[in-house]
């Protein structure tokens, strides 16, 4: 397969970048996030899917206020969207990276969950109709058709929040140092706020029934989706001590990956059901936005995530088995259903 066409030029992420950690750190036992996979193989992926997902959402069901909490309505509102089943694939590629880099790191799931978190907070702040507008997500009304629009705002908010929470909170960053905890969360800062995730959002509603350009498409994304992934992986890789060789042929990888999954994602709009996708279909054409399919068409623009997703793998030519599940995740995330 040809690596990426030349008419879509790489994209370039900027960010801050720092000195080699010094601390080797461990993890709990109590989750997996550092089992060994160098025996990995392309048959385990959904078993290595599934066992992540079980160890992100039994840590998020942990740490998460019950619905009995006061104030009920926000914590039962939190938990209706961040227990909804989703793929957790940006905490699983945290995970994944720490793995690839091969030294376990205190605090990863805490670390990896707070990714899950502010995920579901832009999802739900999405949604509203001052913004997308969607009545379903995940296979659920969404939540502020069950809750309301004041709640839901206030979910999103906390759900926010707690991201830092998790990441500040010293019974569960044990034993990390306190310079690399630092480090992390101005990982996630970065790649979530205005220079990042929320850039995007707004670079994305700018653009609504606009006759906008490919580079500027390009720039959406490489905000909106391509942040908070690329935020993930190098999370992960600083949480395990990796080397600065390590660290860039890393977030190359994250680079490509985030672009394959804005591009998949543009494919399933257009191709998929209400029942795969567990929201409406076709929404994109419906607000007058510019996709990848209107581009390349759905076939070609199908095939431009593939080509990411082999130049993803081929970032990670100095890694050893134990960077197979990423591997496989940059296979996933083009041939997923939703």
């Amino acid at each position: 397969m040809k690596i990426l066409t030349s008419h879509l030029s790489r994209l370039t992420f900027h960010g801050a970048w720092f000195d080699t950690p010094q601390t080797i750190c461990y993890a709990p036992r109590q989750f997996s996030a550092c089992r060994d996979w160098s025996a990995f193989t392309s048959m385990d992926i959904k078993d290595y899917l599934e066992q992540k997902r079980d160890d992100v959402d039994r840590f998020l069901d942990s740490v998460m206020p019950s619905a009995t909490t006061a104030p009920t309505t926000l914590h039962e509102s939190m938990r209706y969207s961040l227990m909804a089943g989703g793929k957790r694939v940006r905490p699983i590629l945290a995970i994944a990276s720490a793995e690839a880099v091969g030294q376990p790191a205190p605090g990863l799931m805490p670390i990896a969950c707070s990714l899950e978190l502010i995920h579901t907070y832009s999802l739900i702040h999405d949604d509203l109709p001052a913004m997308d507008n969607d009545d379903f997500r995940r296979g659920k009304p969404t939540n502020h058709k069950v809750y309301g629009d004041a709640m839901a705002i206030l979910a999103g908010d906390a759900l926010l929040t707690i991201a830092f929470d998790l990441c500040s909170r010293p019974d569960l960053m044990k034993g990390c140092d306190p310079a690399r905890q630092v480090r992390l969360i101005h990982e996630l800062a970065f790649g979530s706020g205005n220079m990042g995730m929320v850039g995007g959002q707004v670079f994305d509603i700018q653009a609504e029934n606009k006759d906008i350009d490919l580079p500027t498409l390009q720039n959406i994304h490489k905000h909106k989706t391509g942040m908070l992934i690329r935020a993930a992986v190098r999370m992960g890789a600083i949480a395990a001590g990796a080397q600065d060789r390590q660290l860039d042929d890393l977030t190359s990888y994250a680079e490509d990956v985030g672009l394959a999954f804005q591009i998949a994602d543009d494919v399933l709009n257009v191709t998929g059901t209400r029942e795969e996708l567990g929201k409406n279909p076709n929404t994109d054409a419906e607000r007058g936005k510019k996709t990848y399919p209107t581009f390349y068409g759905t076939e070609g623009a199908r095939k431009l995530a593939d080509d990411c997703a082999v130049r993803a793998i081929t970032r990670l030519s100095s890694f050893g088995p134990a960077a197979d599940p990423l591997r496989e995740l940059a296979r996933y995330i083009t041939s997923r259903k939703n």
